[in-house]
């Protein structure tokens, strides 16, 4: 009979000290869950457009349309041969078909046609990772006005896109910078709180940002050589 109390009682006791520890080691994994810090990490790199896309739009006009295909052969030779002749290869030169519009078909034209009964149209993309010769040569191309060749204001006004093409090549660097910068940040954090820094808890990359390296109002980042990649890590520490 006194061995069966010694045991009921060695249970009873036993649950009573496992029920104190389970809720005491719950309640301090909470509130180390709680003792966290967020903090995020900057990283910013220059890089230089690897790739240039540069469309060059003509036209002509008139009522002749024979004449008129002959001019369009004539100014598509003088665009591929001044190409050539700043270094660009025949295989980074894109021809694009003529488009021809026919004002006496359109059905929503108003007043008489005149002299330019047709509107003919073509282009040529050059797509090259020679980005300073593209730059170089877009300058100097108004020179064939002289010769000419009507170019299309709107294509015209802003007819490259510099790209850069990288981004993998400088991603491990860059998040490892990143998560440096929020370390140092939580690092702080825990000195004016006097707590350690302890493991990650969570992290997050962020979203790589390609910009341009100089802000005008009005340019986009296609438009410029120079640019600056950009991300932003979140990471929460553990503090100890």
């Amino acid at each position: 009979m006194e061995t069966k109390q010694v045991i009921s009682c060695s249970i009873v006791a036993l649950g009573i000290a496992l029920g104190g520890f389970f809720p005491g080691y719950f309640y301090y994994n909470a509130n180390r869950d709680n003792r966290t810090v967020t903090v995020k990490g900057l990283s910013e790199m220059e890089v230089t457009a690897d790739l240039a896309f540069w469309k060059i739009k003509f036209k002509t006009t008139g009522n002749d349309l024979l004449a008129l295909q002959k001019k369009m052969s004539s100014d598509l030779s003088l665009i591929q041969k001044y190409l050539e002749e700043q270094g660009f290869k025949s295989e980074e030169i894109i021809v694009g078909r003529i488009n021809t519009n026919d004002l006496k078909t359109n059905p929503y034209r108003t007043g008489e046609i005149g002299d330019s009964r047709y509107i003919l149209d073509q282009s040529i993309t050059v797509r090259s990772p020679k980005v300073n010769l593209v730059e170089s040569s877009l300058s100097q191309i108004g020179n064939l006005v002289s010769k000419g060749i009507i170019f299309d204001n709107q294509e015209y006004s802003s007819p490259v896109s510099y790209l850069f093409t990288g981004l993998n090549g400088i991603k491990p660097k860059m998040l490892e910078e990143a998560t440096q910068n929020a370390k140092e940040a939580a690092e702080q954090f825990a000195k004016s709180s006097e707590s350690k820094v302890g493991k990650i808890k969570t992290a997050n990359q962020g979203v790589f940002s390609v910009l341009p390296r100089e802000q005008i109002p009005g340019v986009s980042e296609s438009e410029q050589i120079n640019k600056v990649v950009r991300v932003v890590s979140t990471v929460v520490y553990y503090l100890d």
